[in-house]
């Protein structure tokens, strides 16, 4: 997972085993601190859909990994859901398997006077990532995204 802090790949490498053993793929991690409590969201995926049951089984394989390892001090809300239609895109392999597809990114700094970008993705490629725009192919390398998600509504 390319473009997390330090702290979330900490939390993916902690619960991410878990999830997996599940035959249920680990989308995207996310904590949000906040004053009082902080939110733990979790994005989850497999073929043909997630279900209510699913959410609950990774809460409770998440929720025993956290307990045991204890990474987030004070109180967090944890959520487990969908990726929903516009999934985010989160490993250089996801941007492989969804080529194709309309695309939505948004860069740490300027590419040719832009941050954001809409248009279909064509592939990654030594480690950039191609999107076909309105009015050219423009070549994204991924160490420069902040955000990436399918653009599909």
């Amino acid at each position: 997972m390319f473009y997390y802090t330090d702290f979330e790949n900490e939390l993916v490498s902690l619960v991410g085993p878990g999830v997996k053993a599940l035959d249920i793929e680990l989308v995207e991690v996310r904590y949000i601190p906040g004053k009082g409590s902080g939110i733990l969201r979790i994005l989850i995926d497999k073929p043909g859909g997630v279900t209510l049951a699913d959410c609950e089984e990774v809460s409770h394989t998440v929720s025993d990994a956290l307990d045991v390892a204890d990474p987030i001090s004070g109180h967090y809300n944890l959520e487990v859901s969908s990726p929903g239609i516009n999934r985010p895109l989160t490993k250089k392999d996801d941007f492989e398997r969804f080529a194709g597809q309309k695309l939505y990114i948004e860069t740490k700094m300027p590419i040719d006077g832009r941050r954001r970008f809409k248009g279909v993705l064509k592939g990654l490629s030594d480690s950039v990532v191609k999107i076909e725009t309105e009015k050219a192919v423009i070549d994204i390398p991924v160490e420069l995204i902040s955000k990436a998600r399918l653009d599909i509504l």
